[in-house]
């Protein structure tokens, strides 16, 4: 074999097999939705091969001291995809962490920025920390290896350990950061984030907008007063744990969904019905979000939640 033929072929195998060893997430570009704050908008739906596991709404934030992420997502490699998006803008340093709450499609790319900014603060509320060193860590790193096949198999969970709670307020820099933390929210874990100028709100999945999201650790009273307290900072973008950012408006349209299930829910049962003879009349109640990902994967679940929490209110 000639020698240059033999050597091209050893570097594309040492390619390959670095690359087997360390995936990397496709980009997703990071678009300005305030002044210094910016989005990377994932891909709706759930964890799968096709998105490599990535589907939540990584932001971030310039301040005076340095970048301040929020959600960096849900691997290594989408953590370094992040670093990437950071880097076509500033060359500041990453300085500080916000995890809005336990589940790891938001959180399990720590690992990325601890390794790359060994000195950034990682922030997040007292119960997400206890419950991600309690066994919700290594649930989560599970799921997501066997959802995309293996592609986030070399991800950490690296666990914040700095606590946050209801009205504590981060000064980085120049820019304050407020946190809200709505109890039996969505995962009885959660923050919210205000960064006070320019009036950016970070719901986390507290709110969702285009995208049904699971109910299983949260309520729908305790999302209700979400809603109330999203509502309540009056600000200018909202930017939802999954989907598109926007105005008020998405905060609205979340809230309503909650509302109108919750409610017919309550109605239902005090009719004597099941949940399945519930289904279609709910369901053609909500035909407006029928369109939104996951409705069809959680409607059913969302139901009997609902018909749990209201039987337990009595």
């Amino acid at each position: 074999m000639h020698k240059t033929l033999f050597f091209s072929l050893l570097f594309l195998a040492s390619q390959w097999t670095w690359a087997a060893d360390k995936p990397m997430l496709r980009d997703y570009p990071a678009k300005q939705v305030a002044d210094k704050v910016w989005v990377i908008h994932g891909p709706l739906g759930f964890p799968s091969v096709e998105n490599q596991g990535f589907m939540n709404n990584p932001a971030f934030v310039l301040t005076d001291a340095g970048v301040v992420i929020i959600d960096p997502g849900s691997s290594t490699a989408a953590g370094e995809m992040v670093l990437r998006q950071i880097a076509k803008i500033t060359k500041q340093p990453v300085v500080a962490v916000f995890d809005t709450h336990v589940h790891g499609d938001h959180w399990l790319g720590n690992q990325a920025i601890r390794d790359a900014w060994p000195h950034a603060r990682f922030y997040a509320h007292p119960r997400m920390i206890a419950k991600a060193k309690a066994g919700a860590a290594e649930e989560w790193l599970d799921r997501m290896n066997r959802s995309t096949n293996g592609f986030t198999a070399n991800t950490r969970a690296f666990i914040p350990d700095l606590p946050i709670d209801q009205d504590r307020v981060i000064t980085i820099g120049n820019t304050l950061f407020h946190i809200d933390a709505p109890p039996k929210a969505h995962s009885n874990t959660d923050v919210m984030i205000a960064v006070v100028e320019p009036g950016v709100y970070f719901t986390g999945d507290n709110i969702t907008y285009k995208r049904i999201p699971r109910m299983d650790d949260g309520t729908f009273k305790g999302s209700a007063a979400a809603c109330i307290v999203a509502k309540t900072a009056k600000a200018n973008v909202y930017i939802p744990g999954h989907g598109p950012s926007g105005d008020a408006s998405i905060v609205d349209s979340y809230c309503h969904y909650l509302a109108t299930l919750y409610r017919l829910a309550g109605e239902m049962y005090e009719e004597e019905l099941e949940d399945y003879e519930m289904k279609p009349r709910i369901v053609k109640a909500l035909h407006a979000y029928a369109d939104w990902s996951g409705f069809d994967d959680e409607i059913g679940k969302h139901i009997s939640l609902a018909i749990l929490e209201y039987e337990a209110s009595l």
